[in-house]
């Protein structure tokens, strides 16, 4: 199948793009081959490429980024899928797009379903929630997953920032009023992969299993480290003193996906643990001079 993949480049993309290749004809694309604001350029490529199936990861995700340039977050995040969404319709094209659980309030306290209603708090959840509606209304094949702190091999992340905190030796200060579920990039990929070869259709919870506060996922962080010395000390969200509002509660249940035949994600801790390895083994890699495996 030829597969087309938007922000190739990505945490998410970077893996996704290595699992699709192995069966699939693969054109991963990211902003330096086109602006996904621009209509013209986006209907130009998916015109050359011809893709069957796409992939729309590429979007604006620094969320205090977006608050700040509301602008940019509507052209990339709303506006941009609308263009992509598009596109897929002039060809026939099936969507899969990745959302987000900021999408939601989190004022509740169980995990939000994927019928529950959507409120989002920030710019970045607001915009991701209009890319949801232009993919509903455009793409009648298309898969919209919705997932939620991602971390993995080639990109900015939680774990990677935390990491690097805690070899300087500092003591750490997290917020613990905000729960949600980690996601291995790994593990939410071949999730994608499976459900393009389910051939199924709307909206899909799809995270690491369990649940945790900030607080408690740099904790794990830590201790994976070895870095017994570092304090990890509990702040509140108002103390962050962060730009964007975020949902205290964003767990997602991952119902529809059990629906489809596919297993759920092995829990955070798990894919945690796979990182933290894939750092090590990555580490040891460039110290021996060896090239380090994808």
């Amino acid at each position: 199948m030829r597969v087309l993949v938007t922000g190739a480049q990505g945490m998410l993309g970077f893996v996704l793009v290595a699992y699709l290749q192995t069966e699939h004809q693969v054109c991963g694309v990211d902003q330096q081959d086109f602006d996904i604001a621009e209509r013209a350029a986006v209907e130009r490529a998916f015109r050359q490429w011809r893709p069957q199936f796409v992939f729309h990861l590429a979007a604006y995700t620094d969320v205090d980024g977006c608050e700040a340039n509301s602008s940019r977050a509507e052209q990339v995040n709303a506006l941009g899928t609308l263009n992509v969404a598009r596109a897929c319709a002039d060809i026939g094209a099936r969507l899969l797009y990745v959302s987000t659980d900021y999408v939601f309030d989190g004022r509740g306290k169980r995990p939000h379903r994927e019928d529950d209603s959507p409120n989002p708090l920030s710019v970045y959840g607001l915009t991701k929630l209009r890319g949801e509606r232009y993919v509903q209304a455009l793409v009648a094949g298309h898969v919209i997953v919705r997932s939620s702190w991602l971390y993995g091999p080639g990109g900015k992340n939680f774990v990677t920032t935390i990491l690097k905190l805690a070899k300087q030796g500092a003591d750490l200060r997290v917020v613990a009023d905000q729960i949600g579920s980690p996601t291995y990039t790994r593990h939410l990929a071949l999730a994608l992969v499976g459900l393009l070869g389910r051939g199924v259709g709307g909206v899909f919870h799809v995270t690491g299993s369990g649940s945790c506060s900030w607080f408690e996922f740099a904790e794990a962080i830590v201790r994976s480290a070895g870095a017994p010395r570092v304090g990890v000390i509990p702040i509140t969200t108002k103390e962050s003193g962060r730009l964007a509002r975020r949902p205290a509660f964003s767990v997602l249940e991952n119902r529809r996906l059990a629906g489809t035949g596919l297993a759920e994600l092995p829990h955070w801790r798990e894919g945690l643990a796979q990182y933290c390895e894939e750092i090590r083994s990555e580490s040891i890699g460039h110290q021996d001079g060896s090239t380090p495996s994808v």
